[in-house]
């Protein structure tokens, strides 16, 4: 199916043009696996980012330095300080929980971060639970008002200290996102996504509806039994697609799309991209280099008008699916273009292990899109890309 795409595409028809700005310390290729010291500057690892507008505030999960940064408005210049941070008295300070305890503006592992209403949402994953502020923060270490996966926030335990998850709990969270009034939760460790039919008012407030479980007190990686259209390993990042669920399973290697948004618990997929059919898991299904319809860990995924765009992380590379007449149609589907690498066959960081350039990508955990404006967490180089 589409076969014929693969020999036809443009490799940049995703995005015809190299990252606009690049925020994050230029590096050379040697020291990539260093750790850089923190500074309103520098990112080590930042897994996720968000655009709330096309002309800001821009939020950046600075992951590996365990805080968010924040630039008042959309960054016009490479390596631009960011103007806020939230989770360290400073920029020049790192450690979890500012090497304290949890609070309500410290963070452990920040993940996905998502805008929601006129508030914004963090999957704080070490700390196993998703914060959520009332109002986008304007200044630095600005409280959040409230805590899901956790009854207050002090607590840290993964599923609030119990060996069985319930609908109130999360482990490992890491990915978030909120469509009119709708949240939903990636619970990784759970092996589940979690669904808030309203918006939660309350501190640990519990989930109306699960995903990748057949109920909300197992987690067993694909229920317990072989993959399915049901299943999840290690789902990670939402997106919604023409009113389509989607959610990508970076630890089955695929990206599972629903047709509508489940109203019932256990909810079976209709599509899988990255494999041949529901029960098949291997990376790059089963060989070594990939192709135009095949997936290793992927871990984010947006949209761009009729486009699906996949953060492909260990190919470090971006793919994207143009919409089809039926969602059906994309089943065991070849991509329609590619970005960070010259070819679908080709899988190095950098491209063939180069310096970091403007094109290249080094285990791409996020995209997000705001408008025309991409935003890219590259976080194998240590920095955020904005492409137009």
């Amino acid at each position: 199916m589409l076969n014929h795409l693969t020999q036809d595409i443009d490799p940049l028809s995703i995005f015809p043009n190299g990252a606009k700005i690049i925020l994050g310390n230029n590096i050379t290729s040697e020291q990539i696996a260093i750790p850089l010291a923190p500074s309103p500057t520098t990112m080590f690892g930042p897994r996720a980012a968000c655009l709330l507008s096309p002309t800001g505030p821009l939020w950046v999960s600075d992951t590996g330095h365990h805080r968010l940064l924040g630039w008042r408005n959309l960054p016009t210049e490479d390596n631009q300080p960011a103007d806020w941070v939230i989770g360290q008295p400073d920029f020049y300070h790192e450690g979890q929980n500012a090497k304290g305890t949890p609070g309500k503006s410290t963070v452990s592992v920040p993940t996905s971060i998502c805008k929601c209403g006129a508030g914004l949402a963090v999957a704080d994953a070490w700390n196993h639970r998703v914060l959520i502020w009332h109002n986008v923060p304007e200044d630095s270490n600005f409280p959040a008002d409230l805590v899901l996966g956790q009854a207050n926030f002090t607590d840290n335990e993964h599923n609030q200290g119990s060996q069985q998850p319930a609908a109130n709990t999360l482990h490992w969270p890491y990915g978030v996102f909120y469509h009119q009034g709708k949240l939903f939760v990636a619970d990784t460790g759970n092996r589940r996504l979690l669904i808030w039919n309203q918006f939660p008012t309350e501190n640990g407030q519990p989930a109306d509806i699960v995903l990748g479980q057949p109920d909300m007190i197992f987690r067993n990686e694909n229920g317990g039994g072989s993959p399915t259209a049901s299943s999840m390993r290690w789902c990670h990042d939402i997106t919604l697609w023409d009113n389509n669920l989607v959610v990508t399973d970076a630890g089955n290697n695929r990206v599972m799309i629903w047709d509508g948004i489940p109203t019932e618990n256990n909810a079976p997929c209709a599509v899988v991209l990255g494999q041949k059919n529901f029960n098949f898991v291997e990376l790059n299904q089963g060989v070594y280099f990939p192709t135009g319809s095949s997936l290793s860990m992927p871990y984010g995924v947006d949209t761009a008008g009729d486009w699906l765009i996949v953060a492909d992380t260990a190919n470090s590379r971006l793919l994207g699916w143009k919409k089809r007449e039926s969602i059906l149609l994309l089943q065991g589907g070849y991509a329609d273009g590619v970005v960070g690498q010259d070819s679908f066959k080709s899988k190095s960081e950098n491209q063939n292990f180069g310096p970091p350039t403007r094109r290249s990508l080094n285990w791409c955990y996020g995209i997000k899109v705001c408008g025309e404006i991409a935003v890219i967490s590259d976080s194998g180089n240590n920095r955020v890309l904005i492409w137009r």
